[in-house]
């Protein structure tokens, strides 16, 4: 019984010709070319990583192979199972939208595996246009205020926050010393621009640095991708 089942599953896969893994890998470069250009478009104008791109081709093209290998073989699936269950990747994924490209290479390579093409064109394409409407959009960021200026100017600077930005700017940071004081602010991108249109135009540098004892003012846009 025992072995009659072991043969049962070792032979369940089904023998590909050469012409259909031909077909499996033209369609798996031919998807995965279309995953590169949406992430090279929808990356456009945040941290383009061209190496991640090359690595979604190849993760693609790597998913189709494991998929024609494995075929409906149980026995060798659940092998296969085991073996990439050991690995673990340490690689800092640095947009959240990149999670959703590496699961839409697998997916694809997966579909092209087994030769299932209907369902890898018409996901694929959904997922194009979806990233290509949605793909730019970006959280709102948030802008840190960093003055320096001698001891006493704290109330100085306090007030004039105060006066520019009527609350919209929340204290983070406030350091001080015999000599000198340092203080964070946190504004968000959307109110650094209603302000200052509010204040004809007026940076909060130009009336920070107006202050008495203010020796300097730094803003630092920082957001989920990159603080710059």
């Amino acid at each position: 019984m025992k072995e009659d089942l072991y043969q049962y599953l070792a032979n369940q896969g089904g023998n590909m010709t050469i012409r259909e893994i031909a077909i499996c890998f033209a369609a798996a470069l031919v998807i995965s070319f279309v995953i590169f250009v949406s992430y090279r478009i929808s990356h456009a104008t945040t941290v383009y990583s061209a190496k991640f791109n090359v690595s979604l081709v190849m993760l693609t093209i790597v998913s189709t192979l494991i998929m024609s290998v494995i075929g409906n073989n149980v026995a060798l699936s659940l092998g296969m199972v085991g073996a990439l269950s050991i690995v673990r990747f340490r690689t800092a994924v640095k947009d959240p939208r990149d999670t959703a490209y590496i699961f839409w290479c697998i997916a694809a390579g997966v579909c092209c595996g087994i030769q299932d093409f209907t369902v890898a064109a018409i996901g694929s394409a959904t997922v194009f246009f979806v990233m290509l409407i949605l793909g730019n959009v970006k959280s709102n960021d948030r802008y840190l205020i960093i003055i320096r200026g001698k001891q006493n100017s704290s109330e100085s600077i306090h007030n004039a926050i105060k006066g520019y930005f009527n609350n919209a700017a929340s204290l983070r940071v406030e350091n001080t010393d015999h000599s000198c004081t340092e203080l964070i602010y946190e504004v968000s991108q959307f109110a650094l621009k209603r302000y200052e249109k509010k204040n004809s135009n007026i940076s909060i540098r130009s009336k920070l640095m107006e202050v008495k004892d203010v020796e300097s003012v730094n803003l630092v846009c920082q957001n989920d991708e990159i603080t710059r």
